[in-house]
């Protein structure tokens, strides 16, 4: 990231290639960070009838006899109106783990609900469902193992014609493959992802945000960049589909978007083939996208943005590592100074709304700058250095990452230093050395290396405002102590 130059910096105990080294090491280990802080959950869907609502107690937990009693009732009642009772009031018993260990410990429990599953009688298919659905949001791993006999057919009903039977399928199976191993190695010689493939073309909303669930659930699982994503998810239409859905336009659905856009994030942090997703328009997709939401920001305080935003920033962040930022800028197909606007706009509703996002935006950012003088341009051109200084106060984090911005600018040369020199830069940094966060005050530093060694007179106006003072204070911390000795000895030969 660092461009090899020669420097004023004597002694250069702490040089321009260390520094060099030290960013790249920080950087890698930032996008290792962001590659691997990923979303399992589990989701539940609980529709109970209205009366079953408005009775105002909780479900009691089922005791084994019980558990029998409704088995036995649903599977050979005399009354349709009665079997369904029966799997309403299990279902409600399983909402409670001692009820799923029962139930899964009791001999014959799964076939009997499986066999209910496949009867030819919708609302005891329908309740059956359900029970595995609430089977499936358990937290242990056994309870999920226990449903194996049931995947075969939950993928069956995905081709179904009930929108909402298979939208209650489809949780239930994303519920199911985050649990355990044991369960995706099942799923995927059944032909799970064809039949995720094929739920794609759905018209209904509620079944393509629940199938983006599911297919996040099974991109996040720990062998899913060696045996999932390369062999069934890239060899299908997956991803040009679920770039569609990203596709800016009035038929873009905010919550079938979030979904698909953490699925692109799974497989873009997978490092696998990221090339192909360039090649089918992931970056300008994205790019759009982001422009989208700097729009929609504008015009609404809606909280439910940071949502879709969030992925769209790690998206764009990790394929920007992928490729020389002149390629990158090629397949975006926008202008620098528009990405880089929408993304102080995004920045700014961060700040005033969801400050816990401005580290994702600045990471975006980072990699715009590091690489392109461009981007480092319309940074500078549409004023945006002082907006950025003034997010230093938010977090240590967030300084740590706005100083890197600023030396991504810094160290394409002289004619940048120029100008970003004179303004508030100084007294800003003369501020964050002040700071007792050892990673912030080591960017300072860097930002001062690379500014006296690019503008001169920098250091005479940081003698001027007691600059060696606030090094002094940091001479004798071990990870500073070489950089800060490097930048006294400039300062003081300058």
């Amino acid at each position: 990231m660092w461009s090899r130059r020669q420097g004023r910096l004597r002694p250069t105990v702490c040089g321009v290639e260390e520094l060099r080294r030290r960013r790249r090491e920080r950087e890698a280990a930032l996008r290792k960070a962001r590659r691997e802080q990923q979303l399992v959950s589990k989701r539940l869907l609980r529709d109970d009838a209205p009366e079953e609502a408005g009775e105002g107690c909780v479900a009691a937990i089922l005791g084994e006899t019980e558990v029998q009693q409704f088995l036995r009732q649903a599977q050979r009642g005399t009354e349709e109106k009665e079997r369904e009772r029966a799997l309403v009031s299990l279902r409600r018993g399983l909402q409670h783990p001692e009820t799923q260990q029962i139930f899964i410990r009791l001999e014959g429990s799964m076939r009997t609900l499986v066999g209910l599953l496949t009867s030819n009688q919708a609302l005891l298919q329908l309740e059956a469902a359900r029970c595995l659905h609430e089977l499936s949001h358990s937290e242990q791993s056994t309870v999920a193992e226990a449903c194996l006999p049931a995947t075969s057919y939950l993928l069956t009903y995905l081709s179904g014609h009930s929108s909402d039977f298979i939208e209650l399928c489809l949780y239930t199976l994303g519920n199911l493959i985050v649990e355990s191993e044991a369960v995706r190695r099942q799923l995927l010689p059944q032909g799970i992802v064809p039949a995720l493939a094929a739920c794609i073309q759905s018209p209904h909303v509620a079944v393509l945000e629940a199938l983006g669930y599911a297919l996040s659930q099974l991109l996040q699982a720990e062998e899913a960049p060696e045996k999932i994503i390369p062999s069934s998810i890239l060899a299908s239409t997956l991803p040009q589909h679920m770039l569609q859905m990203l596709q800016p336009g009035p038929k873009l659905n905010p919550g079938v978007a979030v979904e698909f856009a953490w699925c692109l994030h799974y497989i873009i942090c997978s490092q696998v083939s990221n090339p192909l997703l360039i090649g089918h328009g992931a970056l300008s997709t994205l790019g759009l996208l982001l422009l989208d939401l700097a729009a929609a920001v504008q015009r609404t305080e809606d909280a439910g943005l940071e949502l879709l935003a969030c992925p769209v920033l790690r998206c764009l962040s990790n394929l920007l590592t992928e490729a020389a930022v002149e390629t990158v800028g090629g397949q975006m197909q926008l202008r620098d100074e528009r990405v880089v606007a929408a993304l102080f706009i995004l920045l700014q509703f961060f700040f005033q709304k969801q400050p816990s996002l401005l580290p994702e935006g600045l990471w975006l950012l980072n990699n715009l700058t590091a690489n392109s003088p461009s981007f480092c341009t319309s940074l500078l051109s549409l004023d945006l250095i002082e907006p950025l200084l003034q997010l230093l106060p938010v977090s240590n984090v967030v300084s740590v990452m706005v100083l890197t911005v600023l030396c991504n600018v810094a160290e394409k040369g002289p004619a940048y230093c120029q100008r970003l020199w004179p303004g508030p830069l100084l007294p800003a940094l003369l501020h964050t050395l002040a700071f007792s966060d050892t990673e912030v005050v080591g960017q300072s530093l860097e930002l001062l290396h690379l500014l006296f060694l690019y503008q001169p007179e920098a250091v005479q106006v940081f003698l001027q405002q007691s600059g060696l003072r606030a090094l002094e204070r940091h001479q004798e911390e071990a990870q500073l102590q070489d950089r800060v000795y490097a930048l006294q000895q400039t300062a003081l030969q300058g």
